[in-house]
């Protein structure tokens, strides 16, 4: 995943959260075939959700991503979505949809049809490991 986040803070991401306990925490997610919040990841690495860790956790994903990509694994930053309308949020879709062709609206039918194949390619993915 290309990240539009700088270097450092990336690093700083990697201060604030272990990318190994996120990544575990996504890869649980899609065995278990379900989408979880930017709140409830937080929460679970044991911190309430605020703008900037919400921006950190973004970081982390991009480098999970980028980590899989290279493995030949799925995403799984588009498991990690806005419990509002349970789509990815911006930079989601600023970093990873004209990748996949979508060059829309990040909400609506549209946006939900292509969250729901690339979700459903995780949960088929990490099903069976």
């Amino acid at each position: 995943m290309v990240n539009a986040v700088s270097t450092g803070d990336c690093a700083a991401a990697g201060r604030l959260f272990d990318v190994a306990e996120v990544r575990a925490l996504l890869v649980a997610a899609a065995r278990e075939g379900r989408a979880v919040s930017y709140s409830e990841v937080l929460g679970q690495l044991g911190y309430r959700f605020t703008r900037p860790k919400m921006r950190a956790l973004c970081a982390v994903l991009g480098a999970i991503d980028d980590a899989g990509a290279a493995a030949g694994e799925p995403e799984l930053a588009v498991l990690v979505v806005r419990e509002s309308d349970g789509l990815p949020g911006q930079g989601w879709w600023v970093a990873s949809a004209y990748r996949y062709g979508h060059d829309g609206a990040w909400t609506g039918p549209d946006a939900r049809a292509l969250v729901r194949e690339l979700q459903g390619q995780a949960f088929d993915y990490w099903s069976g490991r």
